[in-house]
């Protein structure tokens, strides 16, 4: 016989103190604190709690006692639900504030080293359709709202283009309005789904039974004003295929790359499949300065291009270099950064472990003029070792823009015996940052750091930290 599980307490009147780094909101009740999304500090909520360990709960408000002053009203239909914007209750002045401070207990509390000068938080002047692209998933399995539930209705029409719930892999909200790419992102999906709904021939994807035609949709915009979608397709058939692409082009006529792809994995990456054009050009053109940036399908680039302009920028005044400099750049993507620094120095490497985006790299420094850059692709373990910086010349300066989790235990020890003068470490991840820092830190001083802010309304955070050698 199984045991049933005595149902957790439920927490009343308590006040919500602080957030988290990870975005959700805090309480203290009797010196163990509760994480709770959604809420503010200020307010006063009852909890239901629905995870419980030794010294730490989560849970969720069920009810409000009273609301923070510092609340403002969200702006999105579909907060609270969607996973995405979890910060639109409080005012982007306190989402910075929170930002600045996680950046700097993050290398104060696990880096346990000393910041020379704290820079105020970079806040994007965007604070909405701020994103260059966005990925919708197509299912015939709607998520139904807490409301919807509850208002009893047999729901009969369950296709959605939208997003995936959190933790719900074959659950999808279906997005009517969103909020964090150009307005005309909203009229393709809209256009996209009201035709596959209004026309035989196109159910909507069954990610659990692998079954369906339409899969996902992706839409980027460019700086340039250069607009790119591609539609997944779970099987070939060209005329279903083709009459909907007609269609697209007919009523967004803005549209000037429209690809294609057919995907028959149980996954919906894209990156190991070829992507057709089907018309316009295969790329849109990034612009900054006087830069120009090839990108394509497969691609990356920093999702808010204007953040991503004052990010780099601050990376080339951190690294203040005068032209005589051997520079490395590593985790480079698609040369983003290398190429944007490269007329201030003598010589700059890049390394990426992608090789489609380490092509993408020579081509934008060709693309620009670029000479003075060299590209490799491999494992950075692998191949950033003492006999290839032997091959490749010492740097005085390395960039590191590792991904989330940080940079391997091998790299670091490699910088460390490259010996540069200066690292300027890029980060998304302010406690892995703190955690590598930390290492370095018994031969760098953290001269100082930059947060910028490329995701409002997010908990995300970037930083960028200036780090010298000691006694140099």
């Amino acid at each position: 016989m199984t045991r049933k599980k005595t149902p957790l307490p439920i927490l009343e009147e308590v006040e919500i103190t602080d957030v988290a780094a990870e975005g959700k909101a805090i309480a203290k009740v009797n010196e163990m604190v509760v994480f709770v999304p959604w809420a503010a500090p200020g307010d006063v909520v009852d909890i239901r709690l629905t995870r419980k360990r030794s010294h730490y709960a989560e849970g969720n408000a069920i009810a409000f006692h009273k609301y923070s002053e510092k609340r403002v009203v969200p702006f999105c239909e579909h907060f609270g639900v969607c996973g995405g914007c979890k910060w639109q209750h409080l005012p982007y002045e306190e989402q910075l504030r929170y930002k600045q401070t996680q950046v700097t207990n993050s290398l104060t509390r696990i880096g346990k080293v000393p910041i020379g000068e704290v820079l105020p938080i970079l806040g994007s002047e965007r604070t909405t359709h701020y994103r260059n692209k966005l990925e919708f998933t197509f299912s015939n399995k709607r998520w139904l709202t807490e409301r919807e539930v509850a208002s009893g209705i047999e729901y009969t029409e369950m296709n959605a283009l939208g997003f995936h719930i959190p933790g719900m892999f074959d659950k999808v909200l279906d997005i009517r309005r969103c909020w964090l790419q150009d307005d005309v992102s909203n009229r393709i999906r809209l256009c996209v789904k009201n035709f596959c709904l209004t026309h035989e021939g196109y159910p909507f994807f069954d990610l659990k039974n692998q079954e369906g035609f339409v899969r996902t949709l992706m839409i980027r915009t460019a700086s340039t004003g250069e607009l790119m979608v591609v539609l997944a397709f779970f099987k070939e058939d060209q005329a279903l295929r083709e009459a909907l692409l007609e269609h697209l082009l007919e009523q967004i006529p803005e549209i000037t790359s429209l690809m294609y792809v057919i995907n028959r994995k149980r996954n919906d990456t894209l990156t190991d499949l070829d992507i057709e054009l089907y018309r316009g050009k295969d790329h849109l053109m990034e612009r900054m300065e006087d830069l120009q940036f090839k990108v394509g399908p497969k691609s990356f680039y920093q999702t808010n291009s204007e953040q991503a302009y004052r990010l780099y920028d601050v990376v080339r005044k951190f690294t203040g270099l005068t032209g005589t400099e051997t520079v490395y750049d590593l985790y480079t993507g698609t040369g983003t950064i290398a190429n944007f620094i490269a007329r201030k120095a003598r010589k700059v490497i890049g390394i990426e472990y992608v090789p489609e985006a380490i092509e993408d790299a020579k081509v934008n420094a060709q693309l620009n003029g670029i000479d003075n850059v060299t590209f490799f692709a491999g494992d950075m373990k692998d191949l950033l070792t003492t006999a290839f910086i032997e091959d490749h010349g010492r740097p005085d300066v390395v960039i590191t823009d590792p991904p989330r989790m940080g940079m391997h235990n091998d790299v670091i020890d490699t910088i460390l015996k490259a010996s540069p003068e200066k690292i300027v470490y890029v980060s998304c991840n302010p406690a892995t940052q703190a955690r590598d820092i930390e290492r370095i830190g018994w031969y760098y001083d953290v001269v100082k750091i930059q947060p910028v802010d490329m995701f409002p309304h997010t908990h995300h955070v970037e930083n960028v930290a200036l780090l010298r050698k000691k006694n140099a």
